[in-house]
């Protein structure tokens, strides 16, 4: 056990990975000599030499070349500095690495991490606040998981790379630097898939992802919720949150990203596609359809708080 802050357990699980696998290599803007721009890769380019490199300000250029490196026998794990920049290289995941399994007959793969970040920061303003985890979810063929805990960042990063899919791990830069947590650094590399129970409970079903989880847990503490971090996107864990339901009898769905097109969308389309009885209509917290603002207190006020999530929670707990 090692004691970790969410950077450092990111920063320890690629270093496992590229001494234990030598097809690894990582790179991105920034990622090698500066050890990235909020400082996750910091000391592995002198760790571990030229597997770390740096590259020229070109998404298209990264993900192409991890696409195709991949697929002739690297485990590339590669850095898209803010996830609003995948946009500019969507083809590359989307039309590319998404499609090596299937229009090879399953003769090829692309065993590619693409780490990121995302979410609200003070001052991160319109071009650097969106939570984009439902573009990447419409694709089949990518692998996504946001882990919210050091001990997850590591277990989810290591995950990633053994991977052979493609595989975007989210991360949120409000985590990095937060409070340290003992970390198991010596398990076994876990499977893909899962969720964790945050917390036991019986009148409603919460189901939340990535940053905002540490507000839920909060804002739950003094309810009778049960709630679920699903960390693994896709594969998601439906029938985990779906039993949970059938016997709560009630459903809130938690995130970060605008409301409208939100995954939370589909968490409730399936519970009730698979005529789960509720007590009463299911609930989605989230963010309006709104651009970020750079003012922090116009930011603020848009996420949703913990005020707000605890009392959406006890007015969904008394109704039906």
């Amino acid at each position: 056990m090692r004691k970790l802050s969410y950077a450092e357990a990111v920063n320890a699980a690629l270093r496992r990975c590229l001494e234990e696998i030598p097809e690894t290599l990582l790179y991105g803007e920034d990622v090698g000599k500066p050890g990235g721009v909020h400082g996750v890769s910091k000391g592995l380019h002198k760790a571990i030499g030229d597997r770390v490199f740096d590259t020229p300000i070109s998404e298209s250029a990264i993900l192409g070349s991890a696409v195709g490196a991949a697929m002739f026998g690297r485990r590339p794990i590669v850095e898209i500095m803010w996830s609003d920049f995948f946009l500019v290289a969507l083809d590359q995941v989307v039309n590319q690495a998404a499609n090596v399994r299937y229009v090879s007959n399953g003769q090829t793969t692309a065993p590619l991490t693409i780490r990121t970040q995302q979410g609200n920061s003070p001052g991160a303003c319109a071009q650097h606040s969106q939570n984009l985890e439902a573009f990447f979810l419409h694709t089949p063929g990518i692998r996504v998981c946001m882990p919210s805990t050091p001990q997850d960042a590591y277990d989810l990063t290591l995950s990633a790379v053994h991977c052979d899919d493609p595989t975007i791990v989210i991360e949120n830069r409000t985590l990095y630097h937060g409070a340290k947590a003992e970390v198991d650094v010596d398990g076994p590399v876990q499977p893909i898939g899962g969720l964790r129970k945050r917390q036991d409970g019986d009148a409603v079903t919460v189901v939340t992802w990535g940053a905002i989880t540490r507000r839920v847990e909060e804002a739950a503490r003094e309810s009778d919720a049960e709630v679920l971090e699903t960390v693994w996107l896709n594969p998601f864990p439906w029938d985990e949150v779906i039993a949970s339901v059938r016997r709560t009898g009630r459903l809130a769905v938690v995130h970060e990203a605008n409301r409208t097109g939100g995954f939370g969308a589909e968490v409730v389309a399936r519970v009730v596609e698979q005529g789960v009885r509720l007590y009463a209509p299911p609930v989605r917290i989230a963010v309006p359809d709104m651009r970020l603002p750079a003012a922090p207190v116009l930011a603020n006020a848009l996420i949703p708080d913990v005020q707000g999530i605890a009392t959406a929670i006890g007015e969904l707990a008394k109704r039906g």
